[in-house]
């Protein structure tokens, strides 16, 4: 794949994780984290089935062996015993400091070949010897106590070496060709230096965790003008807003599973460090948390990207709607978030909490509305989530309020004929391009759960045919609330619905993903026609 490198993460180009139909070198398909030594178990347990001799590696980060799914795999593999290397990427410190030059000479000890002959002849002789293996064990499990924080691993079943320099290469690869020798479950752990090699991604590791391509510097030229202002990002109109919220209320508590800085959350962790929780790459743990804030008295918001809270969905039926605690949720990322592919796009969440009792939706279709949607969900007894998309509003003005938009009410933004187009979310731009040529009506419903029913009976009763916009899949989203609703009142309008096909998106930019989605004016236009024939020619 070497000279498709420069198609990285567009159209048709190469996935930015690993895909198993791009490559036989991608063995596994990932683009969540803390999955990696559940996998490697998983195959290393089917090699060992079918007789196959090989040792199976999984790499994880020192940020991804924070969620809990990493430490039920080790516990696991510990009790198993499969043959398999973990190799721990820890560029943070953030598993626990070495004690200096000691940890660095045991651990090239444990790493040497001559410790790991002895340590394998002992075991065989002193297991012959009632309680003295055990008594040895644990006596070089204090030892590295005492200087690595190795521990945990030995006491889970793994065979712990580390820390080690993760760029000092003839030690690594030394260390890997006795690792390799070995039966059972190893863990190596490296400390390495995010961006090593780039002074800029040095410097700025958070900056350079994720970004599109590397370009030189260019001088900045005087006869440049300079760029119209932007309008702001989603996750930045949702930042000001808690900041603004927490100045007038302390009672809220901002939380965050590992996503401070995508989710816009810098300024109000700064300003309110006392109330904001990073919780580390643990979506279950965060839902549960907020629930048990909201239990005593407090008043929290989960930001969370839309794919990541399916990982704590059962927290969210049992632990917040079950018990109905007033926890807001601020969804980011939803709908087609581009270049980072189907494992990041945000289409399912309409579907997965429409289904879910006492719980309200909300999807905005500008920045504006966006904090206004935020303050109402807040303000309303029981579980309420916003859904927000990646990227930047639609460049109207904000309103600096804190007032509320009522739940349950959408708005008629233009009349026609015979089709009105119902929208729910940010492609309210393409409805109204649409309407143009359709004569639609448009309704911008705001609110998925509870739906306006009182203005779908008016509009359907003077509209042939409703047409449901969303970037949400269509199986079971809003657009499905229509039709349950409309079908329950008799109403004779047909419904026809546009969001998210039965398939995964692809990777490529925001923009081209919608076109693949069919989210555009077009593709408005075209399924008006071919699915209201009653229709009259004059009015498409």
């Amino acid at each position: 794949r070497r000279d498709q490198m420069s198609t990285m993460r567009q159209l048709e180009g190469l996935s930015g994780f690993p895909k198993r139909s791009e490559s036989p070198f991608d063995t596994f398909g990932v683009g969540h984290s803390s999955t990696s030594i559940s996998a490697a178990m998983g195959m290393a347990l089917a090699a060992q089935k079918q007789g196959i001799d090989r040792k199976v590696i999984a790499v994880i980060g020192d940020g991804a062996i924070t969620g809990g799914m990493a430490f039920e795999a080790l516990a696991h593999a510990g009790h198993e015993r499969p043959n398999m290397l973990v190799i721990l990427n820890d560029n943070q410190m953030s598993i626990g400091h070495n004690t200096g030059g000691l940890a660095t000479y045991f651990a090239k000890i444990w790493a040497s070949k001559t410790y790991m002959a002895m340590r394998e002849g002992s075991k065989k002789l002193l297991e012959h010897v009632r309680g003295a293996w055990d008594l040895a064990k644990k006596t070089e499990e204090h030892m590295k106590g005492m200087v690595a924080p190795g521990t945990m691993f030995e006491e889970l079943g793994w065979h712990y070496i580390g820390p080690l320099d993760g760029h000092d290469l003839p030690q690594l690869v030394s260390t890997l060709q006795i690792m390799s020798e070995l039966k059972g479950p190893q863990f190596l752990h490296i400390r390495t230096i995010k961006g090593k090699g780039f002074a800029p991604a040095e410097r700025d590791p958070i900056g350079y965790h994720a970004i599109n391509k590397l370009e030189p510097a260019k001088p900045v030229s005087d006869a440049v003008a300079p760029a119209k202002p932007k309008a702001p990002k989603y996750q930045d109109v949702f930042g000001q807003w808690l900041c603004d919220l927490a100045t007038q209320d302390d009672r809220v508590v901002g939380i965050t599973p590992a996503m401070c800085e995508g989710s816009g959350m810098v300024h109000y962790a700064s300003q309110f460090p006392d109330r904001f929780y990073d919780v580390a790459i643990a979506e279950q743990h965060a839902v549960t948390l907020a629930a048990g804030m909201a239990c005593d008295g407090l008043k929290p918001v989960l930001a969370i990207y839309s794919t990541f809270l399916q990982r704590g969905y059962d927290q969210l039926i049992h632990d917040i709607a079950l018990q109905d605690l007033d926890v807001t949720l601020a969804i980011d990322r939803a709908g087609l978030v581009g270049q980072d592919g189907p494992t990041h796009h945000g289409t399912f969440d309409l579907s997965y909490l429409r289904c879910i009792p006492n719980m309200v939706i909300g999807a905005p279709s500008d920045e504006n509305q966006c904090r206004h949607m935020l303050q109402s969900a807040w303000l309303h007894k029981g579980p309420a989530a916003i859904r927000y998309p990646r990227g930047e509003g639609r460049g109207v003005p904000i309103d600096s309020s804190l007032s509320p938009l009522d739940i349950g009410k959408g708005e008629v933004l233009r009349e026609g004929r015979d089709i009105a187009i119902l929208n729910f979310g940010v492609l309210l731009d393409q409805a109204l391009i649409a309407a143009e040529t359709l004569n639609a009506s448009v309704i911008d419903m705001r609110w998925v759960k509870p739906l306006d029913e009182a203005l779908i009976l008016s509009v359907a009763e003077r509209h042939h045919c409703l047409i449901t916009l969303e970037e949400n899949a269509i199986a079971g989203g809003a657009g499905s609330g229509v039709a349950e609703f409309v079908a329950q009142s008799g109403a004779t309008c047909t419904v026809r619905h546009i969001g998210i096909p039965d398939t995964f998106i692809a990777h490529a930019g925001q923009g081209e993903c919608r076109q693949l989605a069919g989210l555009t004016a077009e593709a408005i236009v075209a399924a008006a026609q071919t699915s209201a024939p009653m229709v009259s020619q004059q009015t498409l």
